[in-house]
């Protein structure tokens, strides 16, 4: 009988002893993934997490869908080239650029038929009643050009304004040849025609030859021994000759200086309603990285 008791405690003992060794493995078991978990939760968190939203000098895929820029001639090649890059930058969007000059560009934007607008000229005050953001994104010089066989130099801008009034018809009135002045001028609504008027003070010359666009003054004159003519800074080339205004050439630097006064904005316009995140995206690449792009076409950079 003391035997079967004895017997009968050790393996109570041992059923026990059993029973805390099982609850102990159970224990392990059910908080080895929970410490591995968190130890995975903690090495997929970065320290100092970072925002979603890239540097202004790259793109995302997040941006897409198109963007509509009309108006401007002068401003065409600063549109077409920050687009350029934006777009390099941001494959899922398209941006377009419609050359039809700045009134063009002022009512497109102010009629919402394109998200911006581009003028190459200050609104003019019923326009300012119109609501519309105006970012000047560069500054820009009108050159006065000439045919590259021209022997004149320079002008002042009282000579200017006296060969756009007719009131100077021959070159030989201010040191060239003994040949009549072909004038040559804008279209009528064209931001630098509208710039160059209001700086040199004239009222055009009806015998003008009128000419739209700045590539179309540019080849005019190129193609006229005895041309003038005028044309944005960002358009001179070895085709064509630009002069020296009260003494100064056309250069950024001079503009700068206020010592070149043949000058004007570059704007564009828009209505903070119709621009969605691409074109808010472009507006900013613009005027931070793009300033690069406007200094390299000759243009001047407003920051």
């Amino acid at each position: 009988m003391k035997k079967m008791k004895a017997v009968f405690s050790l393996i109570l003992v041992i059923a026990m002893i059993g029973v805390f060794t099982g609850c102990s493995n159970n224990d392990d078991t059910n908080t080895t993934p929970s410490n591995q978990q968190q130890d995975n939760q903690q090495a997929q968190q970065p320290n100092n997490p970072q925002p979603n939203t890239p540097p202004a000098n790259q793109g995302t895929n997040n941006l897409s869908g198109p963007v509509t820029i009309s108006g401007s001639t002068s401003v065409e090649k600063v549109g077409v080239e920050t687009a350029e890059e934006f777009m390099a930058l941001n494959p899922n969007v398209v941006i377009t650029y419609e050359s039809i000059g700045s009134g063009g560009g002022i009512t497109n934007g102010n009629e919402r038929v394109t998200n911006i607008g581009a003028t190459s000229r200050d609104l003019k005050s019923n326009e300012k009643e119109f609501g519309l953001v105006e970012k000047v994104i560069a500054y820009d010089g009108i050159a006065v050009i000439t045919h590259p066989s021209n022997p004149v130099e320079g002008l002042t801008k009282e000579e200017v304004r006296k060969i756009y009034a007719g009131e100077i018809t021959n070159w030989s009135e201010v040191g060239g040849k003994n040949e009549s002045i072909m004038v040559v001028s804008r279209e009528a609504g064209s931001g630098t025609r509208g710039a160059y008027e209001e700086i040199m003070n004239f009222e055009l010359v009806s015998t003008a030859t009128v000419a739209e666009g700045n590539g179309n003054v540019q080849s005019t004159v190129a193609g006229n021994p005895q041309a003038i003519g005028y044309v944005s800074f960002t358009y001179i080339n070895d085709t064509i000759k630009p002069l020296n205004v009260d003494g100064y050439p056309p250069t950024v630097e001079d503009v700068l200086a206020n010592r070149y006064t043949v000058a004007r904005p570059f704007i564009y316009v828009y209505h903070e309603d119709n621009m969605n995140d691409a074109a808010k995206a472009y507006i900013e690449f613009v005027m931070g990285d793009g300033q690069k792009i406007v200094e390299s076409l000759g243009g001047i950079p407003v920051n």
